[in-house]
């Protein structure tokens, strides 16, 4: 099997092409994501990646896995091992997933009663900008749309990229603002542990704000 690697936007994200489909046919416009060794253990290629020391979450695309590493471990050391687990899980045969695994429904599915704003919103995620995103290593995902508000999850390298703000405002919100006039915004919702970090590097820059400001010459 030849392996081959993408560079993603976050340097701390790198996509695996193994060569073969990853995510099941009947699954192949949806992407599953671990974020933690505990989720990883209803997929056997997540759980060994996961066993790999430095090895913070996995995504699954139709034809890639997104492994997103910490920061201060090397690309160098981790690769070889991400090769081993990913070579060693196809040479079995064994099914990507436990029986255990219960896919759920695609995020971007029309409903019935989706009203016709929604109905766009989710064509526009699915057909023009969930394609972009994948192309990244990343995933977006519809969490809802209230007071003009689009609600998005964004997965694999995208989660954790400095440039995830840009790609919200600049890419998303600009294209369903422009097709659909009753989109006035789009947020990005945050997993608990996301929005602790966030607030806590928040408070980070404000004490170092503070700082600069009663003492003019460290900033100098």
């Amino acid at each position: 099997m030849f392996i081959q690697t993408e560079a993603t936007p976050n340097l701390d994200s790198i996509k695996f092409k193994p060569g073969v489909l990853v995510m099941p046919p009947t699954q192949a416009s949806q992407t599953a994501e671990f974020l933690s060794a505990r989720d990883a253990m209803v997929s056997p290629l997540a759980a060994a990646l996961f066993r790999i020391d430095g090895v913070t979450s996995v995504l699954y695309g139709a034809d890639f896995i997104t492994v997103t590493k910490a920061q201060d471990t090397a690309w160098q050391v981790l690769k070889p091992d991400i090769f081993g687990a990913i070579m060693d899980f196809y040479s079995t045969g064994a099914p990507l997933f436990k029986e255990s695994y219960a896919a759920g429904t695609a995020d971007t599915m029309i409903l019935p009663d989706d009203s016709e704003t929604v109905a766009m919103i989710k064509e526009l995620l699915e057909t023009r900008i969930r394609p972009t995103i994948q192309e990244d290593g990343g995933d977006i995902e519809y969490m809802g749309f209230v007071d003009g508000v689009v609600k998005v999850k964004l997965r694999g390298a995208c989660r954790t990229c400095d440039s995830s703000v840009v790609t919200l405002k600049n890419g998303i919100e600009n294209m369903l603002m422009h097709y659909v006039p009753e989109v006035t915004a789009v947020e990005q919702v945050l997993d608990a542990a996301e929005a602790e970090s966030n607030k806590e590097f928040k408070k980070l820059e404000e004490s170092l704000s503070k700082e600069r400001a009663e003492d003019p010459q460290r900033s100098t």
